[in-house]
């Protein structure tokens, strides 16, 4: 039996943030898994910790029973399934779970990260969905939302004078074993004629603009509008990683920004710079240790500040590291979503809580 004072907790979808998720649940001492929810078939029935690379068992049997699962009534969904080439099919997923009653953590809804500026359709079932079943609803991203949002909100607290805001997401994808995201979405290993999807027109606004408001919203000021630039590099040599073979004259590198512009000026920029190789565009930004990835957020004013995250998790790996601070994100809201009024909220309603109760715990949050 669960302690009384535990929030039962569901994890859907078992992906790279999924199991972020599991471990952090695992780790918290005031949540805990009750189900894990899977859509692939070969994982139902397979333990929550087999699944999660802890090593140990969980007890509990992934299925694919939603209906089941909601049924039950659970306090809490840590929703992480991919919300890329299924928006609507996430949202449905989502109103589920905010008609059963829970609070439900999401990375997977782009236009819900700054919910106040978001369309009718999306926004709209979401508040019918809390109307009808009480639910709760906070949506952070995964580059990771923090970093795009309350961190530079914080830094900009201990500025004079703040001239611009950027926050860069800085990652070599050779460890990255998602081939579908990082050659489709991405671009990476595809023809320089090729359109990846991430960066077609309008894109990058629509996944990364409500972080650039949601910043202007923390600072107090009106984007007059948002701006993306794109640059791509090939790779000059043939590389061979995790997910195979990219060839030489074949996108090697991708850089782009969503900027937002006040009096003609990007003063809010999200910037990405990714590779399939260290070696591809060494002009652009690298992480400052010369590691795999970073975090970095950089205030220009009085003092300039530039701080450089590092997070590493499952042997070392930088961008699991990136996805299981976006999980700890947003598994760790839950007791604060748990005992707030129903509603949507964003990351600036949502504290960062210190790791009270986790010192010492394996696998902290």
């Amino acid at each position: 039996m669960a302690d009384q004072g535990t929030i039962q907790t569901v994890v859907w979808g078992t992906g790279n943030m999924g199991r972020a998720a599991i471990r952090a649940i695992d780790a918290h001492p005031h949540l805990e898994l009750a189900a894990v929810l899977v859509n692939n078939p070969e994982k139902v029935g397979r333990d929550a910790g087999d699944l999660a690379g802890l090593g140990r068992t969980l007890g509990v049997a992934a299925t694919d029973d939603i209906d089941g699962v909601l049924a039950s009534k659970p306090a809490a969904i840590a929703y992480m399934a991919s919300g890329d080439i299924r928006p609507d099919d996430a949202v449905a997923d989502v109103c589920r779970g905010l008609r059963a009653g829970a609070v439900v953590v999401t990375p997977a809804i782009y236009p819900l990260y700054d919910p106040t500026g978001a369309p009718p359709e999306i926004i709209d079932p979401v508040h019918h969905a809390i109307a009808e079943g009480g639910g709760k609803l906070f949506v952070s991203g995964i580059d990771p939302g923090w970093g795009n949002d309350i961190l530079p909100a914080l830094l900009t607290s201990v500025s004079s004078t703040v001239d611009q805001v950027r926050c860069q997401e800085i990652f070599d994808y050779s460890t990255y074993d998602q081939p579908d995201s990082v050659r489709y979405l991405v671009g990476m290993g595809q023809p320089m004629d090729y359109e990846p999807m991430m960066v077609a027109p309008s894109v990058p606004t629509m996944v990364w603009g409500g972080q650039v408001k949601l910043i202007a919203r923390a600072l107090g000021v009106e984007v007059d509008e948002i701006r993306e630039t794109l640059e791509r590099r090939e790779l000059d040599e043939t590389v061979e990683n995790v997910m195979g073979t990219f060839e030489a004259g074949t996108q090697g590198g991708l850089r782009f920004e969503v900027q937002g512009i006040v009096d003609g000026e990007p003063v809010i920029v999200i910037e990405h710079i990714t590779r399939i190789h260290p070696s591809v565009a060494p002009d652009w930004p690298s992480p400052a240790d010369g590691g795999a990835g970073a975090h970095t957020v950089i205030i220009e004013g009085s003092p300039r500040i530039t701080l450089s995250l590092e997070a590493e998790e499952e042997g070392g790996n930088r961008a699991a590291g990136g996805n299981a601070t976006a999980a700890g994100r947003l598994v760790n809201a839950l007791p604060w979503l748990h005992a707030a009024a129903p509603g949507v909220y964003d990351a600036l309603d949502v504290p960062l809580p210190p790791a009270t109760g986790k010192l010492g715990r394996k696998a902290l949050a």
